[in-house]
């Protein structure tokens, strides 16, 4: 067994010693909420009735209290096809609960928003909220008390990490994630990125683009690119929340079927009256969520998750932060490039090796931890295999030996790069994330005036003038949680490429976010403190030289020190009307900062 890295080792121990307080009482809400909290035996008598009045032929079962209840989460809706497979899960999960003597009944519902369809409209600022919303409705249904653990179905950008802080709150029952798979691979990637950008300089129109990506996203299950989605599914394999091997099986498939079956037979063995518990809030420790992190750098997974990943920390008393994640990066190797980063997608990625091959090579070089509990097994051992079907029986074989492509996924031993490609950028504006993994390295130091916009279409359309046909440093500003919502800038990729490939040095600096699918352009993000909270980024002006530099991690403007001090920032534009915005007012007013998470729901209740 491999000794584990010396940074990895000390990252863990400054979480942990850094988390003492919050982790302490967290532990104790979750013993309490065990012993006293509301459960069925507790139940009076009409309140019990009502909870299994219409469970059919389930009713005795729950009604006698002496079969385990599963209680299903679900972020089930037909538009979004990441989520369309899961209309038939619940009905199948009954069947496979009675299979092991147990039951299941649908806790509730939560909203699942399709980045893919918002992005760049008005309603991608309600996105980033819904994460919150997400678990404020994972709380509610389970505090009806009925349930003795959780099945959560879900897979997309906001959806998992809101699903895991709603039910680490009941940190005291085992939970399971259920994915339901990737789409079969469409349009080649290459060719879609063509598209795009042709559009984006004007030489096809509406219904070429349309029809590509018609071809790329064409049915049921989760986009194939590796956006935010799919890192969710990868970070449940590396911190064992997931039945091993489950996140990129394709939906309709046996193979789906059955590591379905297993979640929910699982659930059944791992409750709080037998020899086998596993409460959630025990699997999501401080080791795991160090996992989750060296998943993501090794994988070159969604900047996105700089965000999520210290909100749902947060929900479990851990606290986790930038410079731990710099950290981590520094010494965790990039060994899979998946689209955008690579050529191919998380298909191609799965058949090269996947998250077994992944993780059994991290493990053997020491840079995940081995001794979490994991819903499956007594450590992360058991995530180095993958799923296969023998004479219809699911079972598991060691990963791959050697990976199958190394275009996408290589040993840490001869890696893409040496280290996980998201840094710190740190400076007179503040703190930033930048992820190098898909930027080629000359470009990792840019230096050039800025043009500053309040809109993403403002600057399309300065694109679309010949306004940005230069060395440019972007920056668009009021993007941030309290500011509206902090919705990702996915229309900039495009135009900005085209800049770059014209041969002038581009970057983007926003207190925003890029999308999770973000590619090949430098890009400052997440920029604390925000324009809206007093941040420095609202004291730029155009023309004003910034210096962008992952090699020494800085972020500057290059303004005379007495001027910059005396410069006064400009006001906020007004806005957020129309499409539901207003309604998240209250959201906007308590977010915290994008380093904790930018979660309303979490500061308010001092977490």
């Amino acid at each position: 067994m491999s000794k584990l890295n010396a940074t990895l080792e000390a990252v863990t121990a400054r979480v942990i010693e850094r988390s003492k307080p919050g982790r302490a009482a967290y532990l104790d809400l979750i013993a309490r909420q065990r012993d006293a909290g509301v459960n069925r035996p507790t139940l009076s008598c009409g309140n019990l009735a009502h909870g299994f009045a219409a469970s059919g032929e389930d009713k005795a079962a729950i009604r006698g209290g002496k079969a385990m209840n599963i209680g299903i989460i679900s972020a089930y809706n037909d538009m979004l096809s990441a989520h369309q497979p899961y209309g038939r899960y619940p009905e199948q999960m009954k069947i496979f609960a009675r299979e092991v003597g147990a039951t299941a009944q649908v806790a509730g519902a939560t909203p699942a928003m399709c980045d893919g369809v918002t992005q760049g409209q008005d309603s991608m600022e309600l996105s980033l909220f819904s994460r919150d919303v997400i678990a404020m409705a994972t709380a509610i249904g389970l505090s009806h008390g009925m349930f003795e653990s959780i099945a959560m179905l879900g897979i997309c950008d906001k959806i998992v990490p809101g699903l895991l802080i709603g039910a680490l709150r009941f940190g005291h029952l085992p939970t399971i994630l259920i994915p339901a798979g990737p789409m079969p691979s469409g349009l080649a990637n290459k060719e879609k990125q063509r598209v795009r950008q042709l559009y984006a300089e004007g030489k096809v129109g509406r219904a070429e683009l349309l029809d590509a990506e018609a071809a790329s996203y064409h049915g049921a299950g989760t986009c194939t690119f590796y956006g935010t989605a799919n890192s969710n599914q990868m970070m449940m394999e590396v911190m064992g929340l997931h039945i091993p091997g489950a996140a990129f099986i394709n939906p309709g498939t046996k193979l789906r079927t059955e590591l379905t079956r297993a979640a929910v037979h699982r659930l059944a063995e791992i409750g709080w009256e037998g020899e086998d518990y596993r409460p959630l809030g025990l699997c999501v420790d401080e080791k795991a969520i160090v996992n989750a992190c060296v998943g993501l750098l090794a994988t070159g997974g969604s900047t996105n998750h700089a965000l999520h990943i210290p909100a749902i920390a947060r929900a479990a008393g851990i606290m986790i932060d930038w410079e731990d994640l710099d950290q981590l990066s520094s010494v965790v190797p990039l060994i899979a490039r998946v689209y955008p980063n690579g050529s191919g997608d998380v298909n191609h990625f799965h058949a090269a090796g996947g998250m077994g091959y992944v993780i059994r090579e991290l493990l053997d070089a020491g840079l995940l931890h081995r001794d979490i509990m994991t819903v499956a097994a007594d450590d992360l051992t058991a995530y180095g295999q993958e799923p296969v079907l023998q004479d219809e029986q699911l079972s598991w074989r060691e990963a791959p030996a050697v990976t199958a492509d190394e275009s996408m996924l290589r040993p840490p031993s001869n890696p893409f790069s040496p280290d996980g490609g998201m840094r710190l950028v740190t400076g007179n504006l503040g703190r930033a994330t930048f992820k190098t993994s898909a930027v080629d390295p000359a470009r990792w130091t840019i230096e050039a005036p800025v043009r500053v916009f309040h809109d993403q279409n403002d600057a399309l359309a300065a694109f679309k003038a010949g306004e940005l046909d230069r060395d440019v440093i972007v920056v668009i500003r009021f993007q941030g949680p309290a500011a509206n919502g902090m919705p990702e800038l996915h229309k900039l990729t495009p135009p900005l490429g085209v800049l770059q490939d014209k041969g002038f040095k581009v970057a983007l600096v926003t207190d925003g976010r890029m999308s999770g699918a973000s590619g090949k352009v430098p890009a400052a993000i997440h920029l604390s403190p925000e324009a809206a909270r007093g941040g420095a980024i609202a004291k730029l002006q155009d023309g004003d030289v910034v210096r962008l530099c992952a090699n020494d991690g800085a972020l500057n403007v290059l303004v005379d020190e007495a001027e910059w001090a005396g410069r006064m920032a400009v006001p906020m534009p007004s806005g957020h009307v129309g499409t539901g915005r207003e309604l998240f007012a209250l959201m906007r007013a308590t977010a915290d900062e994008a380093e904790k998470g930018g979660s309303a729901m979490l500061a308010a209740a001092g977490l």
